[in-house]
């Protein structure tokens, strides 16, 4: 969905969006069933908890610098491919209530993207990505996070929650 402003080499090169420790473990991905399923499949460990209506990791608690691996993470990047979670697929967009509105907001560590004029990466959301994101959050409000303190608020919907 970002190819148009976020190249895939520079994610392969990076994958902190896929690396978590205990301050940024609240943002591991919400999953659909048929993906626990494949990511099960390739790695029996992993064990999932149900968030609204949809999955996330089970995380135990960590503790110092110890970081947690999202398990579909493999050496060639990705196991999923192009069937991602919507939440990985907009990463490092994010969507959050914000004073009981919805807001697409920012996840700065992204250097690749952070570095970029505050109105290219609004108006990307204007050229359709934020009606995308809106659309998947109406059908799936699991993937609705509450603010974060230090997330850039970009967006938010015209209606209210």
């Amino acid at each position: 969905m970002l190819k148009k402003i976020l190249s895939g080499e520079a994610c392969a090169k990076c994958r902190l969006c896929c690396i978590f420790d205990r301050y940024d473990v609240w943002e591991t991905p919400v999953f659909t069933a048929e993906l626990c399923e494949r990511i099960k499949a390739a790695r029996p460990q992993t064990e999932f908890v149900t968030k609204d209506g949809g999955y996330i990791f089970r995380v135990g608690e960590l503790k110092g610098d110890e970081l947690f691996s999202c398990p579909a993470l493999t050496d060639k990047g990705c196991m999923l491919g192009d069937d991602k979670p919507f939440d990985c697929r907009i990463w490092p967009y994010r969507i959050m209530e914000v004073g009981g509105r919805r807001a697409i907001t920012f996840a700065s560590i992204c250097d690749e993207l952070y570095h970029r004029p505050l109105s290219q990466l609004v108006g990307f959301l204007k050229e359709g990505l934020a009606d995308t994101i809106f659309a998947y959050a109406d059908l799936h409000p699991e993937i609705v996070k509450p603010y974060y303190e230090g997330y850039p608020v970009l967006l938010f919907e015209r209606k209210p929650l």
